[in-house]
């Protein structure tokens, strides 16, 4: 029994042109939903987003939508979510996604998708919160940013005391047993607590 109930996933509004970033959010979806995991995630219809949502619902999950106005249009709002929120804007998208998040994981996307997850890391080193962030490297797609951080730290950018605690997996099948062994013990008064800190400094 998972002591995880709510995964925000960033993922790209877009497909990508592998077939193999789509069939892993297919299978993840398919996942989470097997083991009551409800998705937070961007609340769009189309590219992963919208393949990982409709995984998610095909198999009986959970389905939390969040997204700015500005982008029902563009990103298609996914209709079949169980709960949808529409904000006034990205600030306040982000950080509903981190107060419902339990844990974060990063399939392969675009800028949106890196900048939501260096957000996470950046929160997470800077001791805001504990929760895990996890990337699923498919096909090697995060393996310049996990060289990149290697970097940093080499060139003592990222220091001791400020190391980047970020979980990688090959496959999604490997996302919840990682995320699992990572799930600090916080009793719920620390998750509020943690909340509140990062909804008043974003």
């Amino acid at each position: 029994m998972t002591s995880i109930r709510t995964i925000c996933v960033y993922c790209g509004s877009g497909s990508g042109n592998d077939p193999a970033f789509v069939e892993s959010a297919r299978i993840f979806g398919k996942i989470m939903a097997q083991n009551r995991i409800r998705l937070v995630y961007g609340g769009g219809s189309v590219g992963i987003m919208g393949t990982l949502a409709d995984a998610v619902i095909d198999h009986g999950g959970q389905v939390t939508g969040i997204i700015p106005e500005f982008l029902t249009v563009k990103e298609q709002l996914f209709a079949r979510a169980q709960e949808t929120i529409v904000t006034r804007d990205m600030h306040e998208r982000k950080r509903l996604m981190f107060e419902r998040a339990d844990a974060f994981v990063a399939l392969p996307g675009g800028i949106g998708t890196l900048e939501e997850l260096v957000e996470q890391l950046t929160w997470a080193q800077l001791g805001r919160h504990r929760k895990p962030i996890l990337v699923a490297n498919i096909k090697m797609f995060w393996s310049p940013l996990i060289v990149l951080l290697d970097h940093m730290t080499k060139l003592e950018f990222i220091r001791p005391g400020l190391d980047v605690k970020l979980l990688v997996t090959d496959t999604v099948e490997d996302i919840l047993p990682a995320l699992e062994r990572a799930m600090p013990d916080l009793p719920e008064s620390d998750k509020k607590a943690a909340a509140a800190t990062v909804q008043q400094r974003m």
